[in-house]
C-alpha cells in the first residue's frame, strides 16, 4: 500500500500531471474568454451552450428519456457536470500530448476547436459572425496551453523532458514546480473571473427581464371560468391544485433560456395557406385573448411522475391565427418552431377545434416567466408537449405530416399523442413509514380533454374501492382525490387507477415513455407500524 501511495505521489509531482494541469488551465482559458466576449453576441454563442445544445440534438432518445427518468428537471444540470468532466478529460489528454509532441498537441487543440466553431455556427438563429467569441478563446487557450508547457520544458527536475525545438540552443531561465503552480493557479483564477464577469456583463446588457417584469397584461376577452370551491385534495401533502410558476416542470432543449425582446418578436405563419401571417406581440396584445384554465403534461412523466403541472393560461386562440392565413385543402399538420431550433408536429384540427388551443402571453395572472417561453408560447389542451407546446415559438408552418417532420419525431417519437388517462398516489410516498390506524390517501388524476369521472384504489390484492373526488374545474385541468385507510401493520401496496370522462378504464398495460406516453397503474409500497 506505501508503495502504491509513494508511486501515486511521484506521479502527482512528474511531468505528465503537471502536463495534464497546463491543459485543464487552457481550457479553462478557451471557455472563460469565450464567455467574456460572448456577453456581446447571442448566448448560444459560448462554446458550453452550443456544444450542450448539439449534444441534445443528437441525443437518442432512450438516452433523453433516461436523463428525465433519473434527473427529472435537473437533466440540464446533470448535462452540464457531464460536459465538465468529460472537457476535464479531454484537456488533460491534449496538455500530455502538447507537453510531448507541441505540433501534434497544437493540431488536437485546432481540431477541438473547430468541432466547437461547427456547434456554434450550426445552432438555429446563430450567425457566422458569432463564431468570434470560440475564435478568440482558442487562440488565448493555445497561448497559455504554449507559456504553461514551456515552462515545464524548462524546470531543471526533469532534465529529460522533450525540448522545444524552437527552443534548441537559446539559455532560458530555469523555472520551479512552486513559480508553474503558481502561474497555472493564476491563470485559473483569472479564468473564472472572466466567466464570472462575462456572465455579469450578459445580464447588465440584457433587458428583457425588466421588460418583462414592466409588461402590463390586458384584461381577457373572455375571462377563465370561475374554479369551483373543493377542487383541492384535503389531504395534507398533495400538491397545490394550481401549479405556481417556479413549481411548474420544465422540460425542453434550451440550454441557455432564449432572452426575446417582445417588441421584437414575431411568429411567422406560412405554408400551405392562402396567405402568408406574421403577427407581432403588439396584435396579441390587441387580440381577443382568453384566458383558461389547462394542465399540460410531458411526455417523458413516468408512472406516478411529476412532469405535469396546471395553471391559467392567457393568450390569443390558435384558430384566429390561423384564419387569418386561411389553411389550405389538404395541410393536416402546423409545424411549430421555437427562436432555438426546436420544433413541434401538431395536428391541424386540434388547432381549430372547441378546445382552447392558444398563443400564451400570461401563466397565473403573470407574464410568461423566461424560462417558461416568454413572451409567447403555445398551449394546446390533451396532447403532450412535445407536441404542442412550443415556447419561445416564432414561426408556424402550416404542412402535412407526410411532408415534414419535428425535432423528436425524426428521433423514433410519435407524430401524433394525445395525454393519457393517469393517476397518481401523492401521499403517502413510497416505502413511507406510517403509523396504524386511519392514513389519508391522496393524490391527482388526468386525462385532459376527456376528464376523470372515477379514481380507486386497491390495497394489497383486496378490491377496488373508490375514492373521493374533488371538485372538477374542467376536462382540461386534472382532478384531485382523497381516501382513508385503516391501515394494518405490516407492509402493504398501494395502486391507484382512473376512468375518464368518457367511462374508459386506465389502462393496466406498462408502457415507456417512448413513443408516445407511458402507462400502467402506479404501486407504492409502504410500512404501517
Amino acid at each position: 500500500m506505501n508503495k502504491l501511495g509513494n508511486k501515486l505521489r511521484n506521479w502527482l509531482r512528474g511531468p505528465t500531471a503537471l502536463a495534464a494541469l497546463a491543459g485543464v488551465a487552457a481550457a479553462a482559458v478557451v471557455l472563460s474568454v469565450a464567455e467574456l466576449i460572448g456577453a456581446f453576441f447571442t448566448a448560444r454563442a459560448t462554446p458550453v451552450i452550443a456544444l450542450g445544445s448539439t449534444f441534445i440534438d443528437f441525443t437518442p432518445p432512450w438516452m433523453k428519456d433516461f436523463a428525465v427518468t433519473t434527473f427529472g428537471t435537473n437533466d440540464k444540470a446533470a448535462l452540464f457536470v457531464g460536459m465538465g468532466l468529460t472537457i476535464f478529460v479531454l484537456a488533460c489528454v491534449l496538455g500530455v500530448v502538447a507537453f510531448r509532441n507541441w505540433a501534434l498537441g497544437v493540431l488536437g487543440v485546432l481540431g477541438m476547436g473547430a468541432v466547437i466553431v461547427a456547434a456554434v455556427v450550426t445552432r438555429a438563429s446563430v450567425k457566422p459572425v458569432d463564431s468570434i467569441p470560440s475564435l478568440i478563446g482558442i487562440v488565448a487557450g493555445l497561448v497559455v496551453l504554449r507559456l504553461s508547457v514551456a515552462r515545464l520544458w524548462r524546470l531543471k527536475s526533469f532534465p529529460d523532458a522533450p525540448a522545444d525545438t524552437a527552443a534548441k540552443g537559446v539559455e532560458r531561465p530555469a523555472t520551479t514546480r512552486r513559480t508553474f503552480f503558481a502561474a497555472t493557479g493564476i491563470t485559473v483564477a483569472a479564468a473564472a473571473i472572466a466567466a464570472g464577469g462575462g456572465r455579469f456583463l450578459s445580464a447588465a446588457r440584457s433587458n428583457v427581464a425588466k421588460a418583462r417584469d414592466s409588461l402590463k397584461l390586458p384584461a381577457p376577452a373572455r375571462a377563465a371560468v370561475p374554479v369551483p370551491e373543493g377542487v383541492q385534495s384535503p389531504t395534507p401533502g398533495v400538491t397545490p391544485w394550481l401549479t405556481p410558476a417556479k413549481d411548474f416542470y420544465r422540460i425542453d432543449t434550451a440550454l441557455s433560456v432564449p432572452e426575446i425582446n417582445a417588441q421584437d418578436w414575431e411568429l411567422r405563419i406560412h405554408g400551405l395557406v392562402e396567405q402568408e401571417v406574421r403577427l407581432t406581440f403588439q396584435d396579441l396584445l390587441d387580440a381577443q385573448l382568453i384566458e383558461t384554465h389547462v394542465a399540460l403534461t410531458c411526455v417523458s412523466n413516468p408512472v406516478g411522475g411529476n412532469l405535469a403541472g396546471n395553471a391559467k393560461w392567457l393568450g390569443m386562440p390558435i384558430r384566429d391565427a390561423l384564419k387569418q392565413a386561411r389553411p389550405k385543402t389538404g395541410a393536416d399538420m402546423v409545424l411549430s418552431t421555437s427562436i432555438d431550433g426546436f420544433s413541434a408536429s401538431t395536428p391541424l384540427e386540434v388547432l381549430q377545434d372547441g378546445r382552447d388551443a392558444i398563443l400564451a402571453i400570461g401563466m397565473n395572472g403573470e407574464p410568461l416567466p423566461l424560462e417558461h417561453g416568454y413572451p409567447v408560447r403555445m398551449v394546446v389542451p390533451g396532447l403532450y408537449g412535445f407536441v404542442s407546446a412550443t415556447k419561445w415559438v416564432v414561426d408556424l408552418e402550416v404542412t402535412r405530416f407526410a411532408d415534414k417532420k419535428a425535432y423528436w419525431t425524426t428521433r423514433g417519437w410519435s407524430e401524433r399523442a394525445p395525454i393519457k388517462t393517469m393517476a397518481r398516489l401523492e401521499v403517502p410516498k413510497s416505502f413511507a413509514k406510517v403509523p396504524a390506524g386511519r392514513v389519508a390517501l391522496g393524490g391527482t388524476a388526468w386525462a385532459q380533454t376527456r376528464g376523470i369521472k372515477k379514481v380507486e384504489v386497491q390495497i394489497d390484492s383486496g378490491p377496488w374501492v373508490e375514492v373521493i373526488l374533488a371538485a372538477e374545474a374542467s376536462a382540461v385541468t386534472w382532478r384531485q382525490w382523497s381516501f382513508n385507510w385503516d391501515a394494518t401493520p405490516g407492509p402493504h401496496y398501494i395502486k391507484v387507477r382512473a376512468t375518464d370522462g368518457t367511462g374508459e378504464l386506465q389502462t393496466e398495460k406498462r408502457a415507456d415513455p417512448v413513443p408516445d406516453g407511458a402507462s400502467g397503474w402506479q404501486s407504492v409500497m409502504v410500512t404501517v407500524e
